[in-house]
């Protein structure tokens, strides 16, 4: 592969990620310089950032009013709601979720965590590793982000020590380490200042390691196709029924993970029917493989009953079918979830009926000790939750794969998202726990 196909390639990638941290420790000044010197802000947008900066007082311009779009947040001083930006450089698209740093915003980092490959977590280099710190490394442990980023911030504040640095960095990474995350990254940096975020510091000779920008160019953002469980949930069954297409019958969805190739024996899921692969269409041509994220038809060698909400998988390597899910979750509802709280469960494309059978602990992020039985999660709250469905899943653990092992529950009579849910054990699963509760109710 010659040099400039490969950095065509590169050019076109896209990483996920987003920012965490407490309350002041400069995410939202941290977005806004990044945003700013990597020139990905258009004039307009600065000039209004300079008229409310100068209005308010500022001599230079407020960086954080580049990300802090609500009225409330700027008037506060906060991030209440996640604000998504896109923006790229020559060598990578990325897509950055701002997160609130607040206790009762919890919810709303699961949320722009949740599909990140890399999450930056913000540090005061006056404060060090606060509870909030340790909260959010346990969330990016939870939902299983590859990669973190510890931005030790506000190193102008501290005469830029390397020793305050080093001891924030130690502690942050010993404790991330002990929760299961696989690569913890130390940058010190001064967000206000411009400090290793996008240009190297002249004020830190000590440290020689990448800027926050020079990172995310370059940190690996690998979908390993070859070790994925293939798994494709049909959205949509095409039948054009055309004097030009008479006996066409493609079933179209967007591949959530590995590789679907012609000629493969694959599963209908629940139903366990299988067939081949008889074509793979991409935008209008055949093609003889797809892959994770695209948008496919597959054309089946058998007239088999397929509708929205099946899941299409490799015979070989087809997930257990269950209406016993047992999950970690994050509530996200302002009313509590019970045991025995009537809700549907929503799996890829599939919405089925389903029961809260029981709530065995709840998590307490900042010591990471466990509440047995607690009854009952309110919003924000971390727990365990056993869930009886009325019709089977097939579902993944969440460690294998965080599309297919992720659902969220739903209440049937408004239609609101209550709860996120992660198949499987979590860093800190409970004993398994006896389901002593009245088995009477909503059984299937």
């Amino acid at each position: 592969m010659s040099t400039t196909t490969t950095e065509a390639l590169s050019a076109t990638t896209l990483l996920r990620f987003a920012t965490a941290g407490s309350v002041d420790d400069g995410k939202s000044t941290l977005v806004g310089r990044l945003l700013h010197d990597s020139k990905s802000v258009l004039a307009d947008q600065l000039e209004a950032v300079e008229r409310a900066s100068a209005s308010r007082g500022q001599d230079a311009p407020d960086l954080a009013l580049l990300t802090d779009g609500l009225r409330a947040e700027r008037e506060q001083g906060i991030t209440i709601d996640v604000a998504y930006r896109y923006f790229a450089t020559p060598r990578r698209r990325f897509i950055l979720a701002d997160t609130p740093g607040h206790v009762q915003y919890t919810r709303n980092m699961v949320t722009g965590a949740s599909t990140a490959e890399l999450t930056v977590i913000l540090v005061d280099a006056r404060n060090g590793v606060v509870e909030q710190t340790r909260r959010h490394a346990a969330i990016a442990a939870l939902l299983r982000v590859p990669h973190v980023v510890l931005a030790v911030n506000k190193m102008d504040l501290v005469a830029y020590e390397e020793t305050v640095f080093a001891a924030i960095a130690e502690e942050f990474t010993a404790y991330a380490t002990e929760l299961g995350v696989p690569e913890v990254t130390a940058i010190p940096i001064s967000a206000l200042a411009g400090d290793n975020v996008v240009e190297p510091s002249a004020n830190m000779d000590w440290y020689g390691g990448p800027t926050v920008l020079e990172h995310l160019e370059t940190v690996p953002v690998s979908h390993d196709l070859a070790h994925c469980h293939a798994r494709l949930p049909v959205q949509y069954v095409i039948r054009p029924q055309t004097a030009e297409h008479p006996d066409y019958r493609g079933y179209a969805g967007q591949i959530a993970a590995g590789t679907f190739r012609v000629g493969e024996q694959v599963t209908i899921l629940p139903s366990g029917r299988t067939t081949k692969i008889s074509g793979i269409d991409l935008l209008g041509e055949p093609v003889d493989v797809a892959w994770t994220t695209q948008s496919v038809t597959l054309l089946l060698q058998d007239d088999v009953d397929v509708s929205r909400g099946d899941l299409i998988v490799p015979t070989k390597d087809a997930p257990a079918t269950t209406q016993d899910v047992e999950a970690t979750v994050c509530h996200v509802a302002d009313a509590p979830l019970t045991v025995g709280h009537r809700v549907l469960l929503k799996h890829g494309t599939r919405t089925v009926k389903a029961i809260v059978k029981d709530i065995p602990s709840r998590l307490t992020l900042d010591d990471l000790s466990l509440h047995p039985h607690p009854g009952q999660l309110v919003a924000n709250d971390i727990g365990r939750v056993k869930i009886r469905t009325a019709e089977p899943l097939p579902v993944d653990s969440y460690a294998d794969s965080r599309r297919t092992g992720s659902f969220i529950l739903i209440d049937p009579a408004d239609g609101t998202t209550l709860t996120a849910g992660m198949v499987g054990e979590s860093f800190a699963a409970p004993e398994p726990v006896k389901d002593g509760a009245d088995e009477d109710g909503w059984d299937f």
